[in-house]
């Protein structure tokens, strides 16, 4: 059995041998897009590795042939002194677990290549900064090696790090952030991840580099322009963990001219080809586009109906098939009710919508206190900003507040996921261990608060909400719906829907 594959346009396999990162990335190439030299470790692998303990007899043979055409393909050595070779190592189940598992920027960057990248660039700030960025991710994932062993192999051993570095991400696939997400979306535990190796591209390199978030329509809405969010000067973690503050994406307009028109033409590109909404994540370095990451989908349910029926009236897709785009379970989430604009709601604080939809709630300031008071009623879970750790307590709120944050950061992505109201970055929100402050206010855990997930709201206590207006959109489906099903006697909207999906599903 095969254990590495080149990330290149030939390799036939599926997503479930090579995950959707990988899988996605390899389109990517045949569509001539833009992509970071790599390889791939397959699922077998990590499910091996995950049952036995170790890998496969065979595998380091493998991985080191592939880094070997891996630097041939680059020009540059790992660990190298001169033009050294520095990659990513990525997990990336064949289901999307966005954030669930362990990810390790720069490695390969020894005190040698570190030097060396210093003498390449002519930068010595950033090399180091990027080598510190390095060691913080290497430490936090390898778990089975003590203090000494780790600074000596950081120090040095590049193809050491990466075999442990690979171990790592495979082992996080079993970890308790992973196995609540997998919970949730109903995903089977024996699947494993597959590993991404990438030759390094750096947003954090000079004034013309960065990375960001971008969707080829405003996954809140559906509406049909780019969308997202961009980081000048850092790196693609820093875009998702939302510590970091972002711009508007269009603001790449006018800084890099020439990245913005390669972003749009790669939207096209890639919603063309898969006749659906998509989002990337992307870097550019000194001027220049890298793709880094593609995902279908990620929108809210009212954004779904909407992409759905746009595309099926612009002939991309046929009637039926945006009718089996939408499943009557979203339905309860495509009418987003708002907070009254005259109901004189007492307003906490205002953030950025990244989820539409009102929940009200007790705030909690802790996954682990989401948890226990959700037991009680529903509670709104408030932090600074969210990681995979708060995925228990993410997973128990009606809704999530941040302080920082935008539309493509942690939070924002989860709740679109689990359909659920969320306000993020709220910038004069702050979050302490029992409490949140804003101005003068400080509310303790358990205060009521209300938050509107399209506004960005954070209201004290239980505002008037209004019903939600009819959404043409869902209008339209539902006509398709009937149409199919033969059926216009009076019924509620998530049986029409069903019935029409029932016929279709028939043949």
């Amino acid at each position: 059995m095969r254990w590495t594959y080149p990330l290149s346009s030939e390799v036939g396999e599926t997503a479930e041998v090579l995950g959707g990162k990988a899988h996605g990335l390899i389109v990517l190439r045949r569509l001539e897009l833009p992509v970071p030299a790599g390889f791939v470790i397959s699922t077998h692998a990590c499910r091996a590795f995950l049952r036995d303990r170790r890998f496969p007899e065979g595998f380091h043979t493998e991985l080191a042939t592939a880094v070997t055409e891996l630097e041939s393909a680059t020009h540059r050595t790992l660990g190298g002194s001169e033009r050294p070779l520095t990659v990513s190592v990525r997990s990336g189940a064949s289901v999307s677990m966005p954030g669930m598992m362990n990810t390790i920027l720069n490695l390969g960057l020894t005190i040698n290549a570190t030097r060396g990248l210093t003498a390449e660039t002519g930068n010595s700030s950033f090399a180091w900064k990027s080598r510190l960025r390095f060691m913080s991710s290497f430490a936090s994932a390898i778990t089975d090696i003590d203090a000494a062993g780790l600074e000596a192999v950081a120090a040095e051993d590049a193809p050491r790090q990466l075999e442990l570095a690979v171990a790592a991400v495979c082992s996080s696939w079993d970890t308790p952030r992973a196995a609540t997400y997998r919970a949730l979306h109903n995903i089977p535990d024996d699947l494993g991840t597959a590993v991404t190796v990438q030759a390094m591209v750096y947003g954090n390199r000079d004034r013309h580099s960065g990375t960001g978030v971008a969707f080829s329509r405003d996954p809140n809405t559906g509406e049909p322009v780019p969308f997202g969010e961009v980081l000048f000067g850092g790196q693609g973690d820093d875009v998702v963990s939302g510590k970091s503050p972002t711009r508007p994406l269009h603001e790449l307009a006018d800084r890099e001219p020439q990245v913005w028109a390669d972003l749009v033409h790669a939207l096209t590109r890639i919603e063309n080809h898969y006749r659906d909404a998509c989002h990337i994540e992307f870097t550019f370095e000194a001027g220049v586009l890298w793709i880094l990451q593609v995902r279908i989908g990620g929108l809210a349910t009212a954004a779904a109906v909407r992409v759905a029926v746009d595309l099926a009236a612009e002939g991309v897709i046929e009637r039926h098939e945006a009718l089996l785009r939408i499943s009557p379970q979203h339905l309860q989430h495509a009418r987003t009710p708002r907070i009254a604009t005259d109901s004189g709601a007492d307003i906490l604080a205002r953030g950025m919508g990244a989820c539409p939809g009102v929940a009200a709630g007790r705030i909690v300031t802790t996954a682990d206190n989401a948890v226990r008071m959700a037991a009680a009623g529903p509670v709104i879970l408030i932090r600074p900003e969210t990681s995979p750790l708060d995925m228990h307590g993410l997973a128990a709120a009606t809704g999530v507040v941040t302080a920082r944050g935008g539309p493509s950061c942690h939070a924002a992505i989860v709740a679109r996921a689990m359909s659920k109201p969320a306000v993020v970055g709220v910038t004069d929100l702050i979050v302490d261990a029992a409490s949140v402050r804003c101005g003068e206010r400080t509310l303790p855990e358990g205060t009521l608060v209300t938050i509107d997930g399209t506004s960005g709201a954070v209201t004290i206590g239980s505002p008037r909400i209004a019903t939600a207006v009819p959404d043409p959109y869902l209008h339209q489906l539902l006509e398709w719906a009937d149409e199919v099903s033969g059926n216009h006697s009076p019924r509620n909207e998530t049986e029409r829907l069903a019935t029409a999906r029932a016929v279709l599903l028939r043949g």
